[in-house]
């Protein structure tokens, strides 16, 4: 059996596997998440370990674990964990959706002006650097006992197994790792007052980066078993479901949405706010696109506008037909846009109401708003050079028949939508602690894709329509985003 865990921003999840990669369990605990001040977002790392050790007795309080042959970790990325030369917690750890610091990322790429081609990607408040930079300025005293910075998953380790050890798809997203060398850089690190004494060392996803501690091993009746490098969540995700070799690419219609294309080198658009980081497995990249409100979308005008369930909503629509000039156009950016607008003060809107506008008419322009939306990312992602031959469909959205058919007619290409494609980092995780202990398989047969349950095709008419509606969708952001400030 092999574990799995998934370091969540509101809770952690293990997933326990056996040797042919099914689900045997799971198990979960919660935490919150502290906003202390606007645009502040910060946990307390003890509240991770403090999880991570309910979920463990939940799931050996059920199995025997003793057969456990290698545990592999996945996250959440970015965040800024501060260890002093006693290991100890300096301040809580700034996530990943924390945006306090836009101003030490223009200072970064001013510092360094090649960052952009030696990570792939714009500096974001976001990233793990400009947090630090903003540690040395505002928390001096903090700043100057900085000892190891470490990411959050690679604090679980650091109590799990002592060695301080991070992975190179999650290293990607701090902005010091060189992505295409897969090294860290020391002119990004010397930018924020650090160098590479600071950083763990670095390994790819499926290697060994130590041992379970004998005490903790003793707690949960299991050996001193090898501990993984494992991968931030969106590349721990994509080893879940498979999606492991260029041409290969997932859609990801959940709170958030994210398009993961897989490439055979490193590549980049950042300009277009494309992220360009190492995957999970050895001497492989992929790229990523990100639009900040995806199902979310359908959420918040379920609760506060149609005030009725979203699964009426998808209902309705399914027995509905749609009239396209009866329809507004949505712009989907309620919590700002990242890809490939990069814009923190983007906001949505309904343009074309009228007398004829239905509930069911403004139902179709959310989920078409989000679906235009994700073909702006996926447009970008392709011009940075990777390309695929085939997209996985994944996330809670995309229980929806209707909102598959009408995301394969808006991107003019067939989506796959895969049984029990929404299995999340913790199996990845699992997947790749297999992968480094053992070598009697092969890639393909421990990383499979879920079954295929249906393709897509696109409707050529329908398509044509929806590509003049983008236009409108497109032309309406160009003309509101000056309006669109702080």
């Amino acid at each position: 059996m092999f574990i799995g865990v998934d370091l969540g921003t509101s809770g952690i999840k293990i997933v326990l596997t056996n040797s042919e990669g099914q689900i045997v369990d799971s198990s979960s605990s919660h935490y919150e998440v502290s906003r202390p001040k606007p645009l502040w977002s910060e946990q307390n790392p003890q509240d991770w370990w403090t999880g991570f050790c309910t979920a463990m007795d939940k799931l050996s309080g059920k199995h025997d674990l003793s057969g456990v042959l290698a545990l592999g970790l996945s996250g959440q990325m970015h965040g800024a964990t501060l260890m002093d030369v006693d290991n100890q917690i300096i301040r809580p750890a700034i996530l990943w959706n924390d945006g306090r610091c836009e101003a030490q990322c223009k200072e970064i790429e001013r510092l360094v002006p090649q960052s952009r081609s030696i990570t792939g990607n714009i500096m974001m408040p976001g990233f793990t650097a400009p947090k630090l930079l903003w540690v040395k300025q505002n928390e001096p005293a903090n700043f100057a006992r900085v000892a190891k910075v470490l990411l959050p998953k690679d604090y679980l380790r650091l109590l799990l197994t002592g060695d301080f050890a991070s992975d190179m798809s999650d290293a990607a997203g701090t902005m010091w790792l060189d992505v295409g060398a897969r090294t860290w850089h020391s002119g990004l690190l010397q930018a924020c007052g650090l160098n590479e004494s600071h950083m763990p060392a670095l390994y790819e996803g499926s290697q060994v980066t130590g041992t379970l501690k004998a005490d903790i091993a003793k707690r949960w009746g299991m050996q001193a078993i090898p501990v993984i490098a494992g991968g931030g969540d969106n590349a721990a995700g994509a080893v879940g479901v498979g999606i492991v070799k260029p041409g290969q690419a997932m859609l990801s219609l959940g709170t958030s949405g994210v398009y993961f294309a897989v490439a055979d080198g490193f590549t980049a658009n950042p300009e277009s706010a494309v992220h360009s980081f190492c995957h999970a497995l050895p001497g492989t990249w992929h790229l990523m696109s990100v639009i900040l409100s995806a199902a979310s979308c359908l959420q918040w005008f379920a609760d506060n506008i149609a005030k009725r369930p979203v699964q009426d909503l998808l209902d309705e629509l399914d027995n509905a037909d749609i009239q396209l000039e009866h329809c507004p156009v949505f712009l989907p950016y309620l919590s700002g846009e990242r890809t490939p607008h990069n814009n923190p003060f983007a906001s949505g809107s309904f343009f074309g109401l009228n007398h004829s506008t239905a509930q069911v008419n403004l139902t179709y322009a959310v989920l078409e708003g989000v679906s235009f939306a994700f073909a702006d990312g996926v447009e970008v992602l392709h011009a940075a050079g990777a390309q695929a031959e085939e997209i996985t469909l994944i996330g809670g959205g995309a229980k929806s028949h209707y909102w598959r058919q009408l995301l394969a007619d808006v991107l003019q290409r067939p989506v796959n939508y895969r049984t029990g494609g929404d299995v999340g980092p913790g199996l990845g995780a699992a997947r790749l602690a297999q992968l480094a202990t053992d070598k009697t398989l092969s890639l393909e047969q421990i990383c499979p894709q879920p079954e295929l349950e249906s393709v897509f095709e696109p409707n050529a008419q329908r398509s044509a329509l929806l590509q003049k509606r983008r236009q409108t969708f497109q032309k309406l952001y160009t003309q509101l985003a000056p309006l669109m400030c702080e």
